[in-house]
């Protein structure tokens, strides 16, 4: 799968995943990158993206995940932190 058309899969993810009593998401386009056959794709509130203050931050983001291979898409995992902490092309 191409990285463009991963991403494009992410966005729609979070679209349908949002709640409503939450903030407008959004993913953090200069943060997405490839490693380990995934596409890590980071997200925020929409309005910490816009102005990167700390306060701002939404906690427990967890990235959403991309499989390369098969196209399967899902919320990264306390145990996959690794992938994003510590990523491998």
């Amino acid at each position: 799968m191409e990285h463009e058309e991963a991403l494009q899969l992410a966005v729609a993810f979070l679209a349908r995943s949002q709640r409503d009593n939450e903030p407008p998401l959004a993913i953090d386009a200069e943060q997405v990158r490839e490693s380990n056959g995934l596409l890590i794709v980071p997200y925020n509130s929409a309005h910490y993206l816009a102005s990167r203050e700390p306060g701002q931050q939404l906690l427990d983001c967890w990235p959403i995940l991309v499989d390369l291979d098969r196209g399967d898409i899902r919320f990264g995992t306390l145990d996959e932190r690794h992938l994003w902490k510590n990523p491998t092309t």
